[in-house]
């Protein structure tokens, strides 16, 4: 099936050029071989100065995109420099209001789902045609920075501002998404709005149940937030097939690669996703001092065992790309006089190959078995609690970028995105309604279309200063 993406130059180089602190660009169409791409995205001709995206230069407000970051890092539950905005707390719906408020001074259409996801539309010239869409996440875990996520959202609506104020006027409706509980902090759901609108059918359903660490449910905390009012049927969020032709998520490097390399411009190809594990051992407690050594059946050792086994098993994968990293260790009964009688581990583990990733955990699950058994202690649950498949880049997208990136005179480098984004649960629905469509239209559907302009995703990343 033939893909064709008419977008392929504007959206990007504005998104490169929000955060590359350039005061404007002058692009001749004379000299821009994406020009028949601008024409077909726009719906203006290129030749027609007074009516020319391509002849007007974008100027990007710098100043007031890093006060609006500023003051959307005021809704905090912690002091500066540091951040916390936990799901669906005062802090959270404050700085919701703040972004909704600006997606209307942008006159944007803002409308938000049953559980919170909010979107800004700026309907194009020929709304009929499916929408690209772009967006980040605002929820940020404890003692986090002010730009994770932040700048995908805040970056997105001053990239349309932009686009605005050039003069440009899109034949594709641009859509902005602020993603609701990217981070696991309050449910231990990663991406729980994207996961969502991609069609998860069994998160919807765990939903009803799901409790925070308060014991406070998931829809309590919802409607709280003023969300989920009417319903507890969470499939409502779905996206519908057709919503959108494309997404792009801009969002800054979460690892050191870019800053010491000294590259503007992180284009990502991938995004590894991770499997996480959890791991409990049970043995025998007693006194530090009265129970000698070879009668000790300790939940501790083993636990720390299994640590150190992980690392190995990672390692010995015979690529960078996979890592493995044990998050959480605790022993009970946690007191410095007491040999541990049981112990809790969760491990998350990523690669760019999902294959490999999962003979990762298979020799991890091997491990706890041969350790258990070494120690005597029993391995009461080895659990995988997610498992979710990496997904690639769209190469039509990232050639895109490439060439804002060329075109703006900034460094690039083609890159592996290893942390969770919503951008994987956007390239999953992607990709599905693309299969999906290719199938039915296999099968001689006359309702569908012969042809689907879809892709998977790309997902900028670059340093914070």
């Amino acid at each position: 099936m033939s893909m064709r993406f008419s977008y392929s130059h504007s959206l990007p180089l504005v998104f490169l050029f929000v955060f590359c602190s350039i005061p404007t660009i002058l692009t001749r169409h004379n000299e821009d071989p994406t020009a028949k791409t601008m024409h077909d995205f726009s719906g203006y001709p290129v030749d027609e100065p007074p009516h020319s995206f391509i002849s007007n230069s974008l100027s990007v407000d710098a100043q007031t995109l890093q006060k609006q970051i500023n003051e959307l890092s005021t809704f905090s539950d912690t002091s500066s420099p540091s951040v916390t905005r936990v799901l669906y707390t005062e802090k959270d719906v404050l700085a919701r209001r703040y972004i909704k408020n600006l997606m209307g001074l942008a006159g944007l259409s803002v409308r938000e789902d049953a559980v919170g996801n909010i979107f800004g539309r700026w309907d194009g010239f020929e709304p009929e045609l499916t929408a690209v869409a772009t967006g980040s996440h605002i929820d940020a875990i404890p003692y986090s920075g002010k730009y994770d996520g932040v700048v995908g959202v805040l970056g997105a609506i001053e990239a349309i501002n932009a686009l605005k104020r050039s003069g440009f006027k899109p034949k594709r409706s641009l859509e902005i998404i602020l993603f609701t509980s990217e981070e696991p902090t309050r449910f231990g759901i990663s991406c729980l709005g994207s996961r969502l609108l991609a069609g998860d059918v069994a998160l919807a359903k765990a939903l009803k149940t799901t409790v925070d660490g308060q014991n406070i449910s998931f829809l309590d905390a919802a409607r709280s937030a003023g969300y989920a009012r009417d319903e507890d049927n969470l499939s409502s969020v779905f996206l519908k097939k057709g919503s959108y032709s494309a997404f792009v998520e801009l969002h800054i490097e979460q690892g050191p690669i870019l800053e010491e390399e000294g590259v503007s411009i992180g284009i990502v190809t991938a995004i590894a996703a991770p499997a996480s594990i959890k791991v409990d051992f049970e043995g025998n407690g007693g006194h530090a001092g009265a129970v000698l050594m070879p009668n000790r059946n300790d939940a501790g050792l083993a636990a720390a065992e299994l640590a150190l086994a992980v690392e190995k098993h990672v390692l010995e994968s015979g690529s960078v790309d996979t890592v493995g990293t044990v998050g959480i260790l605790e022993l009970h009964p946690g007191a410095i006089n007491s040999i541990p009688s049981k112990s809790h581990l969760k491990i998350d583990t990523r690669d760019i190959d999902e294959k490999r990733r999962n003979v990762v955990i298979q020799k991890i699950h091997e491990s706890a078995i041969t350790i258990a058994r070494k120690r005597k202690v029993t391995l009461s649950e080895f659990n995988i609690i997610n498992q979710d498949p990496p997904v690639l880049s769209e190469k039509s997208i990232i050639e895109a970028m490439e060439a804002a990136s060329k075109e703006l005179n900034l460094t690039q480098k083609f890159m592996i995105s290893r942390a969770y984004h919503d951008s994987l649960f956007m390239a999953r629905w992607l990709w599905c309604m693309h299969a999906l469509m290719e199938r039915c239209w296999n099968s001689r559907d006359p309702a569908l279309p012969p042809k689907l302009g879809t892709c998977m995703v790309v997902h900028i990343e670059k340093k914070s200063s």
